[in-house]
């Protein structure tokens, strides 16, 4: 089939979804998360085909991977989307004016999805469920390493939509070739919004690329800096989380920002990330405060490169800095306005950063590993954006609507 078919079979399923009841929605959902648990056996084999192919050291490995206990957790975040109301039909505003006109602001899916995604077979379902939820048609482009993974997980949603006699074209797999990628990027006309979710390079690829409107999600080069007022005991807790509950995930620190007057702390803030054996790139100074303490087969020179990179990986930046002043400019040069976190107890300190720090997430004496839609009370997030417009953060079920107005009269003419 033509990816021109594919296009055009979501954009007739969409004219299908406003006339699902929630009552029926919330039902699928959850026979599709007992379906993704029931069928474990099939999805984690075609999950083992993909993980075959790539290398256990490849940063996006982690990323790939799926078990029992993920796809638990997965079928589990399926089931908390049911739960959330939903926002279709929300009166926004509402007015009368002087002639009589019924005004209201009523909240409408998008339309049609399009969401261009790596070696992330969960996407599939995340992406599915909220687009479901909020009467969406997904338009899905996943990598060609979660081929089988997505194939199998596709393949699920459709058996449970066919069950419900729902038009299995709400949910679109396109192949994994390059080729439809460009096809996606092109499909005006079809496709309302694309959502690119994965490393910076296929995002700024998207949006360069793009015909389509593009909401920019998922890159995170994330700081956090330790500042002259910082308490030790919550900046190593922080610090330690923050890079190591999970590596390959967009909120991971990448890089730690410490005030000069700290340096003879730093070691401290820093040592249980050993235990992890998780690679430092200092500079010349923090390098100095930690040498011959921190493993020497663990601690590196930074290079210009280790600044403003995402790592996902074991590894972090260091870099010294003279005051938040000097952490503010360096955030402001390398950040993805993805999660910036600060570490101090002087309240100015804090209001200076929070105010002026431009990141869709800021924190202050917190892990920045709480940037994620289940967090944030959102349910099962779509991505993290990391632009202006339309929507910032964790996207939810709000953040996949528009609005329309709509005009109610007895015969007034202009």
């Amino acid at each position: 089939m033509g990816y021109q078919l594919y296009f055009e079979n979501a954009l007739k399923a969409s004219r299908t979804l406003c006339r699902l009841d929630q009552l029926v929605v919330n039902e699928i959902l959850r026979d599709l998360a007992a379906n993704v648990k029931a069928s474990a056996d099939d999805i984690l084999f075609a999950n083992d085909l993909d993980l075959k192919r790539m290398s256990a050291d490849d940063p996006k490995y982690d990323r790939l991977k799926l078990t029992r206990e993920r796809l638990a957790d997965i079928a589990q975040e399926i089931l908390n989307v049911t739960r959330l109301e939903s926002p279709l039909a929300e009166v926004m505003e509402a007015n009368t004016l002087p002639n009589g006109l019924q005004l209201s602001k009523v909240r409408v899916p998008l339309g049609v999805i399009g969401v261009i995604y790596e070696a992330r077979p969960n996407v599939t379902l995340d992406v599915f469920s909220l687009c479901f939820k909020t009467g969406n048609v997904a338009v899905l482009k996943g990598g060609s390493d979660a081929e089988f993974s997505n194939q199998a997980l596709i393949k699920i949603i459709h058996q449970v939509l066919q069950k419900h006699k729902v038009d299995i074209n709400v949910a679109v797999l396109l192949p994994a070739e390059r080729e439809a990628t460009a096809a996606l990027l092109s499909a005006t006309g079809y496709v309302d919004v694309l959502i690119p979710r994965g490393s910076q390079a296929l995002i700024n690829y998207v949006r360069q690329h793009s015909n389509v409107p593009v909401i920019e999600t998922g890159a995170g080069i994330v700081h956090t800096y330790f500042d002259l007022s910082g308490d030790m005991e919550k900046g190593k807790a922080i610090i330690f989380n923050a890079k190591t509950r999970r590596v390959s995930v967009c909120n991971a620190l990448d890089c730690l920002l410490i005030h000069a007057e700290r340096l003879n702390d730093l070691y401290v803030l820093i040592e249980q990330l050993a235990t992890k054996s998780v690679h430092v790139y200092a500079d010349k100074d923090a390098f100095a405060a930690v040498k011959g303490m921190y493993p020497d087969h663990l601690l590196h020179h930074s290079s210009p490169e280790d600044f403003g990179t995402e790592f996902l990986d074991y590894k972090i930046a260091v870099k010294t800095v003279e005051n938040l002043e000097d952490a503010l400019d360096h955030i402001a040069a390398y950040s993805s306005k993805h999660s910036e976190a600060i570490i101090a107890e002087d309240e100015n300190q804090l209001l200076t950063f929070l105010n002026v720090v431009d990141a869709a997430a800021v924190y202050a004496n917190a892990s920045t590993a709480f940037t994620d839609g289940g967090q944030f009370g959102l349910g099962a997030e779509i991505g993290i954006s990391t632009q202006k417009l339309h929507a910032r953060g964790p996207m939810g079920l709000k953040e996949l609507t528009s609005y329309k107005w709509v005009v109610k009269g007895n015969g007034q003419i202009r």
